[in-house]
């Protein structure tokens, strides 16, 4: 009818509007969460080539897909399982390549950390309980002691020996053990390969500053060491083992813009933390001149120091060792503090060592001169 046509305020459009795209917003939602692994680092996927141990259901996988091939004469489309290298990010620090000559270097090719499942991230709440994960890892951590409150074990887990172990210590210990699906595993841990097992611990207790420099100086030989603003967990973790190692009473850092002790320094650490004292101060300057007042020599780390590590004589005494950030080093008022600054002799033209590499190669002497005085 011509008069419906002609009406006033009639609609000129469609109700439904134009068509519309998402504008980018599935992209958005993506964002932050961590880079996609290729299909032959995904354990789940059937072209998996990595050097753990292939899971039952991907061996499955490939085995099908082998048949199918053979039936139309074709190549099978999978992986190569035992050919790719993926355990990088485990604690004994492979892909990190040597970085520090005295100060803590910055490690600048190679992978490190843990392998993350795609469009996953975790973001835990700075005071709420971790997940150590990895069968290593949990099982030494609960030999050490680790205070625990949980033990999680994926449903249709694969039960090795370690297992076994886990389980029995965790069941001893009266620490829960709770059965979960793999998924809300994966969920809790943040995507980390967790290997069917993770252990639940509280935040950590750190000691008070006070008290390790006192229960220090009770030693026969007391032996320190600080860090300056190092700020990833494996290196302070790695730390905190060479001090174990090699005969030091505690450990303290900085309590902002430096690593704290989470699950990934527990686990680097191999259990050492729950051996060695670990302090958080306000100040670091101010906590150094303390040591100084209380008898210890400051010695930091540094590819320029004055003294070639192995003519320190201070070794012997009350000993401070300060460790330099991964990137810059020792901070400018921390160097001033030093009683002195070290360097690592070094017969190659590598510029530097990693910063828990150049802390374990220092300990290792400080402790050889050391028994060669006792």
């Amino acid at each position: 009818m011509a008069g419906n046509s002609q009406r006033r305020g009639r609609r000129l459009t469609s109700k439904a509007g134009a068509p519309k795209g998402t504008g980018g917003k599935n992209k958005d939602s993506l964002a932050g969460r961590g880079r996609t692994l290729p299909a032959d680092e995904r354990p789940w996927h059937k072209a998996y080539s990595g050097t753990e141990k292939l899971p039952q259901r991907t061996a499955w996988k490939q085995d099908k897909e082998r048949r199918a091939a053979a039936e139309e004469g074709r190549a099978p489309k999978i992986g190569q399982p035992g050919t790719k290298d993926t355990t990088w990010g485990r604690g004994g620090g492979r892909g990190v390549p040597t970085a520090a000559k005295g100060r803590g270097g910055k490690p600048t090719a190679g992978r490190s950390g843990p392998r993350v499942s795609p469009g996953r991230k975790s973001n835990p709440a700075k005071d709420s309980p971790e997940l150590l994960v990895g069968r290593n890892p949990v099982l030494e951590s609960l030999r050490a002691q680790v205070p625990a409150t949980a033990l999680y074990t994926a449903q249709g887990i694969d039960v090795d020996d370690r297992v076994k172990e886990i389980v029995r210590t965790a069941a001893d210990r009266g620490i829960a053990i709770l059965e979960v699906g793999r998924a809300e595993l994966d969920r809790m841990t943040g995507g980390v390969l967790h290997q069917g097992v993770g252990l639940q611990v509280p935040p950590f207790a750190y000691e008070p500053f006070e008290d390790l420099v006192t229960a220090a100086l009770e030693q026969a030989a007391p032996l320190l060491v600080a860090l300056d603003g190092v700020t990833d967990p494996r290196n302070l973790g790695a730390v905190i083992r060479s001090a174990a190692a090699f005969g030091a009473q505690g450990v303290f850092v900085p309590e902002r813009r430096a690593a704290g002790i989470t699950a990934t320094a527990w686990r680097t650490s191999a259990g050492a933390a729950a051996r060695v004292p670990v302090a958080q101060v306000t100040n670091l300057t101010r906590s150094l001149k303390a040591c100084k007042e209380a008898g210890f020599v400051v010695v930091g780390l540094d590819a320029d120091g004055q003294t070639d590590l192995y003519d320190l004589e201070a070794a012997v005494g009350p000993l401070v060792v300060v460790v330099g950030s991964e990137g810059r080093g020792l901070s400018r008022l921390v160097g001033e503090t030093c009683d002195l600054t070290v360097s690592i002799p070094m017969v190659s033209d590598v510029e530097s060592l990693n910063a828990s590499v150049a802390a374990a190669v220092t300990l290792a002497e400080v402790a050889r001169r050391r028994a060669v005085e006792a």
